[in-house]
């Protein structure tokens, strides 16, 4: 029986469903929902104001040889499908949730545009198609031998996901046969957790971080950053929204499903200007093939978005290491908290990595990881601190020579700690060939070339924030102080306190700012704010201090000295923090001595003595004293 579009078309309240598309809509603007909430939705509106029990829910969507948690899977999704309709299990508008029986929907179809959902194609033997699929991933989670299907077929196992196999058939021929489009630049949106369980948020997590960093590769390809995408979790902004907040016009969504040592990755693609479906597949592996499967879901979506590769880029997304479930866990958490950046989450971060390398000696992205973690290890001095951040990235090089982020932390050390100028850049370099688009590394080379007095240094900077543009760190607007554009600084920072509206470091840019512009109490209101939100870490002091002393204000800068001096005895503040402080009270020998220490030491700050953007040391550039430790340190002429 032909179906027409309406009868595809079901409408209730202000949502409209469309069953051939697979989508969900609120006054004419899509809504997030994925696969298992709207099978569930469409089961309940096959029988409106009737009781779908648990045991049909069971039997369609969760049948027993599947390996997902059935209480868990169903919980999970119900969940789910209420937020997306805002709706309540306590005041249900739309579905009701009968104790210990099922669900019912409750709200009134629209007639006009509604036939009974089990008229459309598809839904006659649907039982049956889903059956034998099952047999599949039955097969799959008992380790039996299968085949996998590609292209051609792709839309045969997506099929398996929908209520509806013909429904889905329709949608993937016409997907198939829309016109192609190139993708030039695209943001992985985080994959949604559907495992039912909160704890696995950190694998989740890694599977979106690893989908990246595949992608990050490729050159011909602007990828967007973790960090900026990480703040459309759990969004129901819609995607053209958010394509166009991040400057993309292809988007990936997706979902993760594990049980045990079996994962199930369900991928798509869509245009971010039309939230038009451009492709859509899902992809089933073992847990010690979880680096194969993630390879071949970036080929997957490589090949979708026609861009050309080099044979290096072929290469490795071609490469398919095993990994011992356990390692790569630990890895992954690793990777979880080095991302938050707080010193507590580096310091646990460290631990996983060293964790991951116990199990594994010879699993390289644990001491790729290690390494950048030490690299932003701020509490610690920096003969620790970078001596175990070049140790890790040098046997992650031994191990792989192809890891972008062990070449990062290498090349910062050398920066920042040894003072190898040529040789720190020609890491920055390899880390940026082997991964064009890796934000950090663009904004710790722009520092670099900062550092070595080049005029073009803030290009770097730019297209770290143009990779990661919600990041609190790529361009936050430092480099636009720096270069005197105090409008344009002001708001970015306003922006980014929009999204992170207790970071220290945005408060201090305000201060900076403030400071530079001589507007002395809008400067101390914000700096005294960044060190409150710090709980008084030493760089915030530090500035505090600074700004105090260049007002005019001397006993609350010689206040905020001997706090730094109390608390070195607990933790490590850096010589140069100080030295700023008595720089801005002009107390020039007190200031030269702490700068002596600061070189002894090869405190980081002091590679930035000769940037003519760094301004708290001015009251010294003219001593003779200053030209004797820039050639200390041996920055070139």
């Amino acid at each position: 029986m032909a179906t027409s579009a309406s009868s595809a078309r079901l409408r209730f309240d202000a949502f409209e469903i469309d069953l051939r598309s697979g989508e969900l809509r609120k006054h004419g603007v899509k809504i997030k929902l994925h696969l298992q909430p709207f099978r569930i939705l469409t089961m309940l509106l096959e029988h409106p104001g009737e009781v779908v029990t648990r045991e049909e829910l069971q039997r369609r969507l969760w049948p027993s040889d599947t390996f997902v948690d059935f209480d868990v899977g169903l919980n999970s999704a119900i969940k789910k499908l209420r937020e997306a309709l805002h709706d309540s299990a306590e005041h249900p508008r739309f579905v009701e949730t009968l104790p210990r029986r099922g669900y019912r929907f409750i709200a009134t179809l629209d007639k006009r545009t509604s036939e009974a959902p089990s008229s459309l194609p598809g839904s006659t033997g649907d039982a049956e198609i889903a059956r034998r699929e099952q047999k599949k991933l039955k097969a799959l989670a008992s380790g039996r031998p299968r085949t996998f299907w590609i292209s051609a077929t792709a839309a045969v196992v997506l099929a398996i996901g929908f209520v509806f196999a013909g429904l889905l058939k329709w949608r993937e021929k016409n997907l198939q046969t829309a016109i192609p489009i190139h993708i030039h630049a695209i943001a992985v949106l985080p994959l949604e957790n559907l495992t039912g369980d909160p704890s696995q948020e950190y694998f989740v997590d890694g599977m979106t971080d690893a989908l990246i960093t595949d992608l990050a590769q490729i050159s011909s390809l602007k990828v967007i950053s973790r960090t900026s995408v990480m703040r459309y979790k759990s969004t129901l902004k819609p995607l053209p929204e958010i394509g166009k907040e991040l400057n993309v016009d292809g988007i990936i969504t997706g979902a993760v499903i594990r049980a045990g040592n079996h994962v199930r990755v369900d991928i798509q693609l869509i245009e971010a200007s039309t939230d038009r479906h451009l492709w859509a597949n899902t992809y089933e592996r073992d847990l010690k093939d979880v680096i194969a499967l993630q390879n071949e879901v970036a080929r997957a979506v490589v090949s979708q978005v026609q861009v050309k590769l080099t044979p290096q880029e072929q290469s490795h997304l071609l490469s398919a290491d095993s990994i011992d479930p356990q390692t790569y866990e630990l890895y992954l958490k690793g990777r979880y908290f080095w991302s938050k950046r707080g010193q507590d989450s580096i310091r646990r971060s460290i631990d996983y990595f060293q964790q991951a390398i116990q199990e594994n000696p010879n699993y390289a992205r644990a001491y790729a990881g290690l390494a950048e973690a030490y690299v932003v290890k701020f509490d610690v001095g920096p003969r620790e601190r970078y001596s175990a951040a070049k140790s890790a990235a040098r046997r992650a090089l031994e191990i792989d020579e192809n890891l972008a982020e062990a070449h990062n932390a290498l090349a910062a050390s050398l920066f920042w700690y040894d003072w190898d100028w040529a040789e720190a850049e020609k890491e920055f370099q390899r880390a940026l060939e082997l991964n064009p688009n890796y934000a950090q590394a663009h904004q710790w080379y722009g520092q670099f070339q900062k550092a070595m007095g080049r005029e073009n240094w803030a290009d770097e900077v730019k297209r770290a924030g143009e990779l990661d543009p919600l990041s609190l760190a790529a361009a936050g607007g430092g480099w636009y102080i720096e270069t005197g554009q105090y409008d344009l600084a002001l708001e970015l920072i306003h922006k980014k306190l929009e999204l992170y509206p207790s970071a220290p470091s945005l408060y201090a840019g305000l201060g900076e700012l403030y400071t530079r512009k001589q507007m002395y109490k809008e400067a101390i209101t914000n700096l005294q704010k960044s060190v409150k939100l710090s709980n008084g870490e030493p760089q915030y002091l530090s500035a505090l201090g600074y700004t105090y002393a260049i007002s005019g204000d001397r006993n609350e800068a010689l206040k905020i000295v001997q706090r730094l001096m109390s608390l070195s005895k607990q933790q490590y503040v850096a010589p140069y923090q100080i030295a700023t402080i008595y720089a801005g009270l002009n107390e020039k020998d007190l200031a030269f001595k702490w700068l002596d220490e600061a070189i002894a030491e090869h405190s980081a700050q002091v590679v930035f003595l000769k940037s003519p953007t760094r301004n708290e040391m001015d009251n010294l550039r003219s001593d003779p004293r200053y030209a004797e430790l820039e050639g200390r340190v041996g920055l070139p002429l």
